[in-house]
């Protein structure tokens, strides 16, 4: 064994990363092969490469750094021409205080670091990486730097696109095509429900939100915003000319052989028009109830409303918080080639089969209360509408419920018993309320602990014992690892409150008596609180209790 090999054996032994044994067989598989100490640890699974690399690292007095839990700078990858990066294992991931970030498998390279600083004309700072995940940021990122880099050739730094017909030559163009596919490629892969691509005063931001969080993804030249927004306009057939009003649309895509959604709404701002496109993943719709984080407790309460064959259901939660997806999953139970769906919808976000959905248009008259006109009309068995705004449409919704149909919506409200309120507020008779509503479920998303990364800490006694929940011996804080974009936090799920509508709150609608009352009678008979579900889920170990104070205190 060489000086070298013993020495990093012996930093991996005082650090604890290996055993005396695994080091003695690694020295025996050196000498049959004559391959380096370090390739042979990792082949064999004596040690991780990231621990390797890191101690490594630590030795030489360099900083580690994980790709993975990085937000890598494009514009400073694209300074590095992609064969370079990959022949030295290389790559620009930011800047600093005018120097060049560079993340190396092997910073000792002392030609890579001149070859690199003689290329971009910048000092270097060096990082170190393993090299699987430098190799892997390398593929990831060479999309990214051959789209921005063709695109500020293609456009000029100070000309705004204004001809049309020029307009259009630069977004058929093979880099703005390119950039636009695989930012919402890379999106899907993330996990993203949301892409916001933001024009700035200097650059165009994009970022994702990810369990209902957002994160910045990446920035470009602000010179590329037109064609990228006309490029999207086209896929979601907008007019490209119109740039002073908003504008909506929807574009459907293959992506990985799954059926993706994008509804895209345009915004037009100071430096240009902002885009959102919210991510509609056709397999979501195919969810159960009982993969939508519903307690058996709740699921029971809530099966024995839908079960029923007429009345109304509401779901009530803000913007946001997964309405839509627990009407989609309660419709797949009830859908039956012998009863007749019919949905009236702002905007028709998932196209379900054997259902028939009517698309909202303001513009030609068609609103949520003329549609259920219409709908009622049809001989429906059940009714879908997507939201209850105003009282002409929660008039008919719950003269719909008397006369023998199961009509499910929405509301705006913060819990459960205020929906009673809200209703009655809208100028709909109380006695008409207390008498059609049958249940109302009030929910919130809330993030789930990522497995991997979870680590525990002691309960907060207190609040379990005040919400009558049995204390649990410990609960899980987030931890941070490369699964989770070091969040701690992967996944969510909701959270839900389900009223049933009993005798005696229906006597509480008719006496208009304030929401916390009939929360009180709710809870009295068998309600769980958004608060005490949130809870039982911290004490499950699915989340946190920073994480349910965030979306329910």
């Amino acid at each position: 064994m060489t000086t070298e090999a013993r020495h990093l054996g012996t930093m991996l032994l005082q650090e604890g990363l290996l055993s005396r044994a695994d080091l003695d067989r690694a020295t025996e598989i050196q000498a049959e092969t004559s391959l380096p100490l370090g390739r042979i640890l990792v082949e064999e699974g004596f040690v991780k490469e990231t621990d390797l690399v890191k101690t490594l690292a630590h030795h030489i007095g360099l900083e580690f750094v994980s790709l993975d839990e990085v937000s890598i700078d494009p514009s400073a990858t694209a300074l590095v021409p992609e064969a370079l990066a990959r022949r030295y294992a290389a790559i620009p991931i930011g800047f600093e205080d005018g120097s060049l970030i560079v993340a190396m498998a092997d910073p000792a390279n002392v030609l890579a670091i001149d070859d690199i600083r003689a290329i971009t004309g910048m000092d270097v700072l060096p990082k170190v990486a393993t090299r699987t995940e430098v190799e892997d940021a390398i593929s990831r990122m060479a999309q990214f730097d051959d789209a921005v880099s063709d695109l500020g050739e293609l456009l000029d730094d100070q000309a705004e696109v204004e001809d049309l017909s020029s307009m259009e030559a630069s977004i058929e163009e093979a880099p703005v095509v390119k950039l636009v596919n695989t930012i919402i490629t890379r999106a899907i892969n993330e996990r993203a429900s949301d892409i916001h691509i933001e024009p700035g005063e200097k650059e165009l931001r994009v970022r994702f939100r990810i369990d209902g969080v957002l994160h910045e993804a990446m920035s470009t030249p602000r010179t590329i915003t037109n064609a990228m927004v006309s490029r999207l306009k086209i896929m979601a057939d907008i007019n490209i000319a119109e740039r002073r009003i908003p504008q909506d649309g929807r574009i459907s895509l293959k992506v990985q052989g799954s059926q993706i959604d994008l509804r895209v709404a345009t915004l037009p701002s100071v430096y240009g028009e902002k885009v959102v496109l919210r991510i509609l993943d056709r397999s979501s719709i195919l969810l159960e109830l009982s993969d939508l984080g519903f307690s058996e407790h709740n699921l029971e309460r809530f099966e024995s409303s839908y079960t029923k064959p007429y009345g109304a259901i509401l779901v009530t939660g803000p913007t946001g918080s997964g309405k839509s997806t627990t009407l989609y999953a309660t419709l797949n139970v009830l859908n039956r080639p012998e009863v007749n769906i019919i949905t009236t919808e702002d905007p028709v976000e998932y196209r379900l089969a054997g259902i028939t959905q009517v698309q909202v248009n303001r513009k030609a008259g068609l609103t949520f209360a003329s549609a259920l006109r219409s709908i009622l009309r049809a001989d429906p068995d059940i009714a879908l509408i997507g939201e209850i705004r105003d009282r002409e449409t929660a008039q008919i919704a719950i003269e719909a419920a008397l006369t023998g149909h199961l009509v499910l919506s929405t509301l705006h409200t913060n819990d459960s018993s205020s929906s009673i309120g809200r209703l009655i507020e809208m100028d709909v008779e109380p006695y008409l309320v207390a008498s059609s509503i049958d249940a109302v479920l009030a929910q919130r998303l809330a993030r789930r602990l990522c497995e991997k990364c979870r680590v525990s800490g002691p309960p907060d006694t207190e609040r379990f014992e005040s919400a009558s929940i049995e204390v649990p011996k410990e609960m899980y804080l987030p931890g941070g690892c490369t699964a989770c974009a070091n969040t701690g936090y992967r996944g969510r799920m909701a959270l839900h409150e389900v009223l049933l509508v009993s005798e005696d709150i229906q006597r509480m609608a008719v006496e208009r008596r304030p929401s916390d009352e009939i929360q009180k009678i709710a809870i009295e008979q068998g309600m769980t609180t958004l608060w005490q579900d949130g809870l039982a889920k911290v004490a499950a170990g699915m989340t946190s209790m920073e994480e349910i104070m965030r979306v329910v205190a």
